[in-house]
């Protein structure tokens, strides 16, 4: 396939070229959140055919998460180094190789594996997403691109339940991972033609922080789901106060580097800091909605599996309705308002359908959980934005680093405490759920606010 021939400039992309790196980037972006969403939706019938608990089928959620987690960073900075578009198609390849293995899996112990190899191979293409969505988009239209991204990514959360309901109604769990081979096909090939190779490249790469990156976030991470399953808590509270300590210690060293592996210049800025809070509690509140939903419809409203998948489906069509609109205000009006906005939106959704009877129509509920997916498309492109426009020359690659972290952040915390809340509450775990959901939604639009008055 031979793309038309158009001059990178400086400040992004035009024309078709544009438009071809741009599918290129959706189609990855797509690959990994459909997988990731289809599989929520799974997660009964899995923890059924595995005979594993409902507590314990979470790993399935937490394995990817984990293994994306911890290895973000490090691919991020590997990113500047050999290139962003290379990255993302070393990406593509490992998720498709994991994804044969989750679709053969027997076990638990195996699927967990297969995912964490999913997450190392998502890891790879969202830590360099952005940067590749900033190299496509000039500065006066990088809202649009962030705005479209979230498009694509509210596509992928919107088709993943109905696509996960549709399989189970036809055929196995296992087919909800072959379906990505086709699309991981389309995603490899068009990249190697279409995504951008100039950039701004970094001589080395820090192995050694990069170690000790891994390290830092793997101990807090198992730290904290050994605690939340109620196992060994004395081996999980070592693991979490070790995790800390290299993380203070990666902190202060990776700070006085010019492209430091951890992002602690960034982070030491407080627009960036303050933009990747409120993004990790937003992902905190929409997770404890999205990994409990599938058992809450399920088990609590009585609904079937397909049934169920539909409903979820109106959250991402929320998503992918206000995203784009979101983007395009954003590169007009304040980015942090826009994005209090949304969080507020996001918490009302929740608080309306935590109101709800367990005899609620199917119209009610779904109409709860738009608003919520409302909420969500209005806050993530502007803030999003507000991180990526911060970043200073050259540190593209680590903002969008501080995207990918602040949301894997979320969602692992997020599937962790929705683990912790089944363990305790067991009779009662859906409604403190979305309790929960709507707590800190509530929390972070105060936050977001906040920061608008500091101006």
């Amino acid at each position: 396939m031979t793309l038309p021939s158009q001059a990178l400039s400086q400040n992004g992309l035009y024309g078709r070229m544009r438009l071809w790196a741009m599918t290129a980037i959706t189609l990855s972006i797509l690959l990994s959140i459909l997988d990731y969403s289809s599989a929520n939706i799974a997660l009964p019938v899995i923890a059924r055919d595995l005979g594993v608990s409902q507590a314990r089928s979470i790993w399935v959620v937490n394995a990817y998460q984990f293994a994306s987690l911890v290895t973000l960073l490090p691919f991020s900075s590997l990113g500047g180094r050999i290139g962003y578009a290379r990255m993302s198609q070393i990406g593509t390849v490992i998720f498709l190789l994991a994804s044969i293995l989750c679709a053969v899996a027997s076990s638990l112990p195996f699927m967990m594996f297969a995912r964490a190899l999913q997450g190392v191979g998502g890891a790879c293409i969202m830590s360099v997403n952005l940067a590749l969505v900033r190299l496509v988009y000039p500065t006066a239209e990088l809202g649009k691109g962030i705005g479209l991204n979230g498009l694509m990514i509210g596509l992928g959360v919107a088709m993943g339940p109905s696509l996960g309901a549709f399989i189970l109604a036809v055929a196995s769990w296992h087919w909800i991972f072959w379906i990505n081979i086709p699309l991981g096909g389309m995603a490899l090939v068009l990249g190697m033609e279409a995504l951008p190779k100039e950039q701004h490249y970094t001589r080395t790469f820090d192995f050694p922080h990069a170690l000790l990156t891994v390290a830092a976030l793997g101990c807090l991470v198992v730290g904290l789901n050994i605690c939340a399953h109620g196992a060994h808590t004395l081996l999980g509270s070592a693991l979490l106060c070790g995790g800390s300590e290299l993380i203070f210690l990666l902190w202060v060293r990776q700070n006085k580097v010019d492209f430091p592996l951890f992002p602690a210049d960034l982070l030491s800025l407080p627009v960036m800091f303050q933009a990747s809070a409120v993004a990790i509690l937003s992902f905190i509140a929409s997770n404890f909605f999205l990994i409990s939903i599938s058992f809450t419809l399920q088990d609590d409203f009585a609904r079937s599996s397909v049934v169920s998948g539909l409903l979820i489906t109106a959250w991402p069509i929320g998503v992918v309705l206000a995203s784009p609109i979101s983007g395009r205000l954003a590169d007009r009006f304040s980015s942090a308002l826009l994005a209090s906005l949304g969080l507020l939106v996001m918490a009302i959704g929740f608080a309306c359908l935590w109101a709800q009877p367990l005899t609620a129509s199917n119209l009610l509920i779904a109409t709860c959980i738009f608003v919520a997916g409302i909420g969500s498309g209005l806050f993530q492109p502007p803030n999003n934005r507000i991180i990526m426009s911060s970043a200073p020359k050259g540190r593209a690659g680590g903002a969008s680093g501080v995207v990918s972290l602040s949301r894997l952040s979320g969602q692992t915390l997020g599937a962790t405490a929705v683990a912790l809340v089944y363990r305790l509450y067991a009779g009662h775990a859906a409604q403190a759920c979305l309790a929960m959901a709507t707590t800190i939604a509530f929390l972070a639009s105060m936050a977001s606010f906040y920061r608008t008055r500091q101006k």
